[in-house]
């Protein structure tokens, strides 16, 4: 299988291209800390391997001086426990601000999620950046219907999406400006939603930093 840089940039991260941000996140401020560096490498292997981390999800993290704090968007509630636990866990962390937001249930975000993500991945130029590729997206749109879209896919997903109240926020890595543009009208064409931010950032710039 053939990897773009954004999908093997994902790959280094924690599952997936949105928690891009965390490595943003704490370049930015480890000169400024004195967390040791094997903390956040520490922390980011443990959340990583979270379970019910998904393409809903937006999570990222700070570390100061022993502190961690939490921030993002939980599809599922459990996910937001279960990092805070994983924080906890970590050697060097000696206290957790839990700031994740679980997203509130909402059966049109839902259909706003799904057919959102029915537009990104089965694009012909953003598919390879789904877990498994076009084939695996369809399959995913496919249960989704089956089971009522009671779920969201787990995996490797460059790009993620946030949908609060009718409102849409992309989030992840992609390899190019004209990707994050089409991805971004993928998800203003949805019928319903509200508004999109796209904070979607492109490889080789983050590569640059």
């Amino acid at each position: 299988m053939r990897f773009t840089a954004a999908r093997r940039l994902a790959r280094g991260l924690l599952i997936g291209a949105s928690l891009t941000g965390v490595v943003l996140m704490t370049a930015g401020t480890a000169a400024e800390t004195t967390t040791p560096p094997e903390t956040t490498r520490a922390l980011q292997r443990a959340l990583e391997r979270l379970p019910y981390y998904g393409v809903f999800d937006h999570l990222t993290f700070s570390v100061d001086r022993g502190v961690v704090t939490l921030n993002g968007y939980t599809y599922n509630g459990s996910l937001r426990y279960a990092a805070e636990a994983a924080a906890k866990r970590t050697s060097g962390v000696d206290e957790v601000a839990n700031r994740l937001e679980v997203l509130p249930a909402s059966q049109e975000d839902d259909r706003i999620r799904w057919a959102t993500f029915y537009r990104i991945y089965t694009d012909a130029f953003l598919s390879r950046y789904a877990s498994g590729g076009d084939i695996s997206a369809r399959r995913e749109i496919y249960q989704a219907r089956r089971w009522g879209g009671l779920y969201q896919p787990l995996g490797i997903y460059s790009i993620h999406i946030v949908v609060r109240h009718g409102q849409t926020t992309l989030y992840g890595v992609v390899d190019n400006d004209a990707d994050k543009q089409i991805a971004e009208v993928r998800a203003r064409g949805v019928f319903g939603v509200f508004g999109v931010e796209n904070e979607i950032v492109v490889a080789k710039k983050v590569a640059r930093k």
